[in-house]
């Protein structure tokens, strides 16, 4: 794209100049995208309603040899596991200096819901959902499928980027309940099994300062972050160029970009649901 450049600038004020306004043009670029993309999501509800299926169908079980393992599912649920395994462990020592390691159960139930788990679920999308719409898509930009859509009269972006941020949006939401129950089951696990706490006081604990509404605003935040992650992966796939090499560079693009954006989700959402006092009390 040309760019006017004021006559006799210095070459290096040129090279600085013309950087920023390719910023600006690839940041307007991307914007004009996800508003077609979210704009679309009707025509691909309406018209596209088989290739919505089988996305879901893809991104959660897993299609041909990732079924047998369970596909994305094993792997939040492996993810969040570890996660929920390292709150026992480093919340049961961390407290235990102090002496009041039965606090472990607080620590699963506020940690878990409010930042781990969400944090460890976008992850885990980006990775794995995230990753394999942007490779899918590059692969057809790069073998001019998309064209040959274009052509047909298939709105490109409504049946390959918005039916893919409803999959995702949907498939979230199963994804999250498995990540929040293997988080809360491995730290409890961690706590009184190997550690040897009692499950009566982890569980009063647990039971004490789990808040319903922490959980709703968590799945809020999972669903905000699955939105921006397709979104962001749709686009570098659909814009994908320079043959094979160029999809591998739009998926490693991808994924560092939808993993910034998501911990920012989860910064900002966090910091309009539970303000400076965090919405928390601890007394005794």
């Amino acid at each position: 794209m040309s760019t006017s450049v004021p006559a006799g600038m210095h070459p290096r004020l040129h090279r600085a100049y013309s950087r920023h306004v390719e910023g600006l043009t690839r940041i307007g670029t991307q914007s004009q995208f996800y508003f077609t993309t979210v704009a679309g999501i009707r025509d691909a509800l309406v018209h596209y309603k088989g290739e919505t299926v089988r996305l879901i169908a893809q991104m959660s079980l897993g299609t041909g040899a990732l079924a047998i393992i369970g596909g994305t599912v094993v792997i939040v649920g492996f993810l969040t596991l570890s996660t929920g395994a390292l709150v026992a462990v480093q919340g049961y020592n961390q407290f235990a200096n102090v002496g009041v390691e039965a606090l472990t159960g607080f620590a699963s139930a506020f940690f878990n819901v409010r930042l781990i788990a969400p944090v460890i679920a976008g992850i885990a999308l980006a990775a794995t959902i995230g990753a394999g719409a942007t490779a899918q898509l590059g692969a057809m930009r790069i073998n001019e499928e998309i064209d040959a859509l274009e052509v047909m009269g298939v709105r490109s972006v409504a049946y390959l980027a918005s039916n893919r941020v409803i999959a995702g949006v949907i498939v979230v939401m199963p994804l999250y309940c498995v990540a929040m129950i293997t988080a809360f089951l491995a730290a409890r696990f961690g706590t009184t099994v190997i550690y040897g706490q009692s499950s009566g006081v982890y569980d009063h604990y647990f039971n004490t300062f789990l808040n319903p509404t922490d959980i709703i605003w968590s799945f809020f935040q999972a669903v905000l972050m699955a939105i921006v992650i397709m979104l962001v992966h749709t686009y570098y796939g659909f814009n994908a160029s320079g043959g094979p090499a160029g999809v591998g560079e739009a998926v490693g693009r991808a994924v560092r970009t939808s993993m910034i954006a998501a911990v920012f989700v989860v910064l900002f959402v966090s910091l309009a649901i539970y303000g400076q006092s965090g919405n928390f009390n601890l007394s005794g």
